[in-house]
């Protein structure tokens, strides 16, 4: 086991905006840190900043344990983005399970503050991809999709799907060929990387012609605000599904936390 105390004694789970200003501010006050991130685009946004290791690719519960353990690591930062519930979990496990040098392995998860619900009745708001699907099934008109891929099969569920859906996702090569193994291929597809502004929203929205604008609750850091304001203007429905309340501490508390380690 690594006991090197010049060695970053913090991780933190990046994928999100909140995972990145957690690293540039680490940076920026030559704070030490490991920075683990799912794809080579999390890495490339980061990649710049000084006094930080990028780890990149996925861990599972017992890859994070393992490194937790082997480097000493004594602050863990959950910043992974709020639907990736699994992910959370996997952190949250590891940070119990592991054996370091330090008293116990910190674990602390930076949420999104919530944004007030509206009652406008062109949001319509589910709890899952899934309800979103059934509410869908019972409409007509065409759907723009901007869920992500992992959950794109879903809406094959859909009458009609291959012309009523047009499905936008991570322009990844995994995204784009499991959008296309699913039929979403052609000018029903469209591989961009988010967030998005509001007029980019809103030209796909009338391009489409969509009648409804599905997407996550994402918060402002994940553009809500701009697909809110977009499906507005374009006379659109907009189906949320809506993310789970969790407890955690904002990017202002965890900057706090980092300073002390």
């Amino acid at each position: 086991m690594n006991t090197d105390r010049m060695n970053p004694a913090i991780l933190i789970f990046a994928g999100t905006t909140e995972g990145r200003k957690l690293a540039e501010y680490a940076s920026l006050h030559s704070i030490k840190c490991y920075v683990s991130v799912a794809t080579d685009y999390g890495k490339s946004l980061i990649e710049h900043l000084e006094n930080i290791t990028i780890l990149t690719g996925r861990m599972d519960e017992k890859e994070m344990e393992h490194f937790i353990e082997e480097n000493d690591i004594r602050l863990v930062i959950d910043a992974t983005h709020p639907f990736a519930r699994e992910v959370t979990e996997n952190i949250r496990s590891a940070c119990e399970k592991a054996r370091t040098h330090s008293e116990k392995v910190f674990y602390v998860r930076c949420v999104r503050p919530f944004e007030n619900r509206s009652s406008d009745e062109q949001i319509i708001y589910t709890e899952s991809v899934q309800e979103a699907v059934e509410y869908l099934k019972k409409t007509t008109g065409n759907i723009l999709i901007a869920t992500g891929s992992k959950e794109l099969h879903l809406y094959t569920e859909i009458d009609n799907y291959r012309e009523r859906c047009f499905a936008r996702v991570l322009s990844t090569e995994p995204a784009v060929r499991e959008s296309v193994r699913l039929g979403f291929e052609g000018s029903h597809l469209f591989a961009m990387q988010g967030p998005f502004a509001r007029d980019l929203n809103l030209a796909l929205l009338r391009q489409t012609k969509a009648t409804y604008f599905v997407t996550k609750e994402t918060g402002k850091a994940g553009g809500f605000e701009e697909k809110a304001e977009a499906a507005e203007m374009a006379g659109a429905v907009l189906v949320v599904i809506g993310r789970p309340k969790e407890i955690g501490e904002s990017v202002e508390n965890v900057k706090k936390m980092i300073r002390m380690y």
